[in-house]
């Protein structure tokens, strides 16, 4: 086992600074991961060569790959640090934070446009006037398995990183975006919405954009099937334009 840990950092000390790299080295201790090394970075942020520098910072929360927070670029790989172990890594370990979102400081990304794309396609349920009623209707196990598949995304921002779809000349929202208008147009309540959903879905950054890559899928860290979600929103697009045309 190695005695040290080599890392490579890329620091940014605001979003219109000029960003750099820094080299730290870590006694190595059993079973550490890319948080827990960072700490250590923290705690004495003295570069390799023996410089005094600012403590590298970073967004984590949960520290069990749940809320998402930590996502970065890891040897060239976006992942999240907390569930990266050191032992699984080749050195010197490179970290960058994601290339998709702006830049706020080192290894912390703004991902805003993750949660507007969210609310532009109404991904809650609506419970005014409904929650005095009782009991809702049953949903099968099948439906329950597929949504609880869905249900597990931490909008951590990977899908994004990994699609050639999402880039600065895109409005494209995103692989997450259609995994959840599936899971809350087949909820029961929430698909008295699915309409609004699929409207703005059909927009501007929408279905259409999707390129198909599936670069989305291979990176997902909880394995939501998301391209079987792009797969069945494109199928219910398809139906309700259909149904629409014969509104008129």
């Amino acid at each position: 086992m190695p005695q040290r840990i080599e890392f490579r950092i890329r620091r940014q000390d605001s979003p219109q600074a000029p960003p750099r790299w820094e080299e730290f080295s870590v006694p190595y201790r059993p079973n550490m991961n890319v948080i827990s090394t960072l700490m250590e970075i923290q705690r004495n942020p003295v570069t390799r060569d023996g410089k005094r520098t600012s403590p590298p910072v970073w967004e984590s929360n949960c520290l069990e790959e749940v809320c998402g927070a930590c996502s970065m670029l890891i040897n060239g790989r976006v992942r999240q640090a907390c569930s990266a172990l050191i032992d699984h890594l080749t050195q010197p370990i490179v970290l960058k934070p994601m290339s998709k979102f702006p830049v706020v400081r080192d290894l912390i990304v703004d991902r805003s446009r993750m949660f507007a794309a969210l609310t532009r396609v109404r991904a809650w349920v609506p419970i005014d006037g409904t929650h005095a009623l009782g009991a809702g209707p049953r949903v099968d196990p099948h439906g329950q398995e597929r949504a609880y598949a869905l249900s597990r995304c931490m909008t951590c921002g990977c899908c994004l990183e990994a699609c050639p779809q999402v880039n600065a000349r895109s409005d494209f929202m995103g692989a997450f975006v259609f995994a959840q208008v599936e899971l809350h147009n087949m909820h029961p309540t929430g698909a008295m919405h699915a309409g609004e959903r699929l409207e703005a879905v059909m927009g501007l950054g929408g279905i259409a954009d999707c390129a198909n890559a599936q670069n989305c899928v291979a990176v997902c860290p909880k394995e939501i099937p998301l391209t079987e979600a792009i797969a069945e929103v494109g199928r219910q697009t398809t139906k309700y334009m259909v149904r629409r045309f014969f509104w008129r």
